[in-house]
């Protein structure tokens, strides 16, 4: 299980601000500008080429 997989399944904490059944935001732990998002797909996606 990926890093962002045990975020977006609650094992890892992380200050979310928005969820819904695609994706998750939350905010970087170590950002980079005042407002650092980091948007992930609920779905697994392997390769670039099969987003």
């Amino acid at each position: 299980m990926t890093l962002f997989e045990k975020i977006a399944a609650r094992e890892i904490p992380a200050e979310i601000v928005h969820e819904d059944d695609l994706c998750i935001a939350f905010h970087d732990i170590e950002p980079q500008a005042p407002t650092h998002v980091l948007v992930i797909p609920r779905k697994p996606i392997p390769r670039v080429g099969e987003a």
